[in-house]
């Protein structure tokens, strides 16, 4: 049962990378909660707290992304540039939406999780089509008259 799903996800390539990234995603949260937790406990307030820990979430992120759910056509280089880009605006909305849930009385640990799930498909979608591109995935240039 488990093969045959396994397959099947295979065929279907970009469903296959989702599914690769949400469950490498759990590692890469386990860094940011963790970090985030370790802040907390030691005085830092929730906000620095979940910058600091999705720093850490990133690392883990970049190299579980790189090594095993993309192909990227390119070398760790290019791919750190473009995910150090992406990143900053994945950290400028993780702060920004849980400042916003943190404002509307939101729990910490709830608005946390829901910032997380709400960037999921944004940073899956920014990492295949461009941080990440695979050779088969040929950069789209303009054509100039």
């Amino acid at each position: 049962m488990i093969g045959r799903l396994r397959n099947w996800l295979q065929a279907n390539e970009a469903l296959y990378s989702f599914v690769l990234h949400v469950l490498t995603g759990f590692l890469a949260v386990g860094a940011h909660y963790s970090v985030m937790w370790l802040l907390i406990e030691t005085g830092t307030t929730g906000v620095p707290a979940s910058a600091i820990g999705f720093l850490a979430g990133a690392v883990v992120r970049f190299v579980t992304s790189y090594f095993k759910v993309f192909s990227p056509g390119h070398g760790v280089p290019v791919a750190l540039w473009r995910f150090v880009i992406a990143l900053a605006f994945q950290w400028v909305a993780n702060i920004a939406l849980l400042k916003a849930f943190l404002l509307a009385d939101a729990p910490l640990w709830g608005s946390q999780v829901a910032v997380t799930v709400l960037l999921t498909v944004v940073n899956f979608l920014v990492y295949r089509w461009w941080v990440f591109r695979s050779a088969s995935q040929p950069e789209k240039r303009s054509i100039s008259p």
